[in-house]
């Protein structure tokens, strides 16, 4: 008799630990997915506003460049990186560059000195009945403008900006700069906030999934709790039955003993 109700509780608290685990292991899960829910939100908000401040800053960007100008004594370690800078430049600026003069060494030829200016240097050469009929008058490209840059060889071997005149007589195009046109300046805030739009849809599309899928948890997890209550009740129910018989000095009887069997766990939590 005794063996048999060793057995018996052996199996109650075997069963009973089984439950426990699968109700803290449903309780961890919830907490879990409640952080991770704050987290998602957070996580979204921070990359939201990330995209807004770099929508921002694009558009910053577009009002107005911070354009790095040449000055006298800027150096460059090669002619061609100090034509790609001036270049760049103009570019920025708002003009296009001509390829003005270049100064050659008489003994083997090397560029010493290059000269580059706006294209409306100078003005157009007046060749009005001079060769042949007269022709019909076209509109000059040149304006007299006076912007050049002027940079020579060194025996340093460095290339260096000896002359820089900034004014120009003319106005500037003012789209000519580092991010092409304004319909250009347009498609990339467009794209900018239609790619926000999606993240923020995104955003709430996760946040609506999971908020369902913790409101699920939290469910079962309360008709669990029940189910482990009621578990509980039987347990001890059974157990004090159990402890019944094993102190009385008799034998237990047939009766009571299919009363102890019929209230074991064995058969009471076969289904969980």
């Amino acid at each position: 008799m005794e063996g048999k109700i060793n057995v018996l509780e052996g199996r109650m608290v075997g069963r009973m630990s089984a439950l426990e685990r699968r109700f803290d292991s449903m309780e961890t899960t919830v907490e879990e997915l409640k952080t991770f829910m704050d987290f998602v939100v957070v996580d979204s908000d921070k990359a939201n506003e990330t995209e807004r401040s770099c929508l921002e800053e694009s558009t910053s960007i577009f009002k107005g460049v911070e354009i790095q100008e040449p000055y006298v004594g800027m150096e460059f370690d090669s002619e061609v990186a100090a034509r790609k800078f001036y270049v760049d430049y103009a570019r920025r600026v708002g003009f296009v560059v001509r390829i003005m003069q270049r100064r050659r060494s008489g003994i083997d030829g090397k560029t010493l000195a290059r000269r580059l200016g706006c294209n409306k240097q100078g003005f157009s050469p007046n060749t009005k009945g001079a060769f042949g009929p007269e022709k019909k008058p076209r509109p000059s490209a040149r304006e007299g403008c006076k912007a050049t840059i002027l940079v020579k060889l060194e025996k340093s071997g460095k290339w260096v900006v000896t002359r820089f005149i900034k004014d120009h007589n003319h106005p500037l195009i003012a789209t000519a700069n580092g991010f092409g046109t304004v319909g250009d300046k347009d498609k990339k805030i467009s794209e900018l906030t239609m790619e926000l739009e999606r993240q923020d849809q995104l955003c709430v599309a996760y946040r609506e999934k999971l908020l369902s899928f913790i409101n699920n948890v939290e469910e079962e997890t309360r008709e669990l709790s029940t189910k482990v209550q009621l578990v509980v009740e039987n347990v001890r129910r059974a157990e004090s039955e159990l402890k019944k018989c094993s102190q009385n000095v008799k034998p237990c009887s047939k009766e009571d003993r299919e009363r102890c069997e019929y209230h074991t766990p064995v058969a009471l939590c076969k289904d969980y």
